[in-house]
């Protein structure tokens, strides 16, 4: 089925078009590059996949159901709109919701893709254009996951959010080569992977687990790319420059706070804009949920350089400031422990499956020549 025919909302034009700006940069120093880019280079090409075959997509999933929710995760839980809600009703808002999370990552990834062909371009170095160029086949291929997810177990999508289009377009318009870096590998995947992580690690299904596994594996690389690149750049630039991009970082922070409210969802439920912000603003979960969105991104932006006064004090209004303490070392080696867990369960599973089918073939053979 057309994706245009499960839309939740009218997304608008099919085609958006982000004029490109800056300059396509080539290389011609071909043998010489940094030891620790062109390690990840190679890990990069080393940990390519194909999401047909690693992910085991004969996995049911309930649409009304696809990341077992509590009750108490869901904005609307404790107000009079739940009080009236049929469990048919309730139902139904599992799925919106789900659609409308697992619709921003498909967006983003897509986004994530473009803006590392962009970085293909437009970074000076030919260590970076390297990695880059694996990490667009990776963004591809989590755009594709998720986009398989949702039309195959969910059946519905969501337009991508406004303040999510903002901001890539954004970083897509600055002609700095930079940019998309800072835009992207540290602000988008630095939210995603905190979003992802929270679900991988709560959710009690097994093919959502899967899929936030697998692509959390390949986005630990990819925030580490961002932060050898950018930390090794910006110690090069003036405070002026520097004061820039810190200015870009909290409007992009304020932006992608803003985005996790969900409220199209709401409106959708007849609830009045106006209202649906209103409920999602004071929803305890969600507001804890945002605050914990933050851990990748702080110690990140802290990790590359950029902890100006100013940064600084918008984290604190948001009330993140202390992550900037956090490991992001120590974060990223829990990924890629998960999802090579899940892998050795999973074989061993099948293994085990192998096994049985064996055993019990020889036994059948036994009785029948017996």
């Amino acid at each position: 089925m057309p994706t245009y025919d499960l839309y939740a909302r009218n997304p608008g034009d099919s085609c958006w078009q982000v004029p490109a700006t800056g300059a396509a940069r080539f290389s011609w120093e071909y043998d010489d590059g940094r030891d620790r880019l062109l390690a990840l280079y190679q890990k990069g090409k080393d940990k390519q996949w194909d999401g047909q075959k690693r992910i085991d997509w004969d996995l049911e999933v309930d649409p009304y159901d696809p990341l077992g929710t509590p009750e108490e995760a869901m904005t609307l839980y404790g107000t009079p709109h739940w009080a009236k809600m049929t469990d048919r009703d309730k139902a139904e808002l599992r799925r919106h919701f789900a659609s409308w999370q697992f619709s921003q990552f498909l967006h983003g990834e897509q986004g994530a893709m473009i803006c590392a062909a962009r970085i293909v371009e437009s970074v000076p170095d030919l260590d970076a254009k390297f990695y880059s160029a694996t990490q667009t086949m990776d963004e591809a291929r989590h755009a594709e996951i998720y986009g398989r997810f949702l039309h195959e177990k969910i059946g519905m999508l969501y337009p991508i959010n406004d303040n999510l289009q903002s901001l890539l377009g954004d970083t897509l318009r600055d002609s700095r080569w930079d940019m998309p870096y800072l835009g992207m590998q540290v602000l988008i995947e630095g939210l995603a992977l905190a979003a992802f992580g929270m679900i991988r690690d709560t959710t009690n299904k097994p093919l959502p687990k899967q899929i936030l596994a697998y692509v959390m594996q390949d986005e630990a690389r990819h925030v580490a790319f961002g932060r050898m690149a950018l930390r090794d750049y910006y110690r090069q630039l003036t405070d002026a420059e520097l004061r820039e991009r810190e200015e870009f970082v909290i409007e992009g922070c304020y932006l992608m706070r803003d985005r996790l409210r969900g409220v199209e969802v709401l409106e959708n439920f007849g609830i009045p804009r106006a209202e649906a912000d209103e409920l999602s603003e004071h929803s305890e979960f969600l507001r804890l949920f945002r605050q914990l969105l933050f851990s990748r991104i702080v110690p990140c932006v802290k990790d590359i350089g950029l902890w100006g006064k100013r940064l600084q004090q918008a984290y604190v209004d948001m009330g993140v400031f202390e992550m900037g303490d956090s490991s992001l070392d120590q974060l990223m080696a829990q990924d890629e422990e998960i999802a090579e867990k899940l892998d050795a369960e999973r074989f061993a599973a099948e293994e085990r499956e192998r096994v049985a089918e064996v055993e019990e073939a020889v036994e059948e053979g036994q009785r029948l020549t017996g």
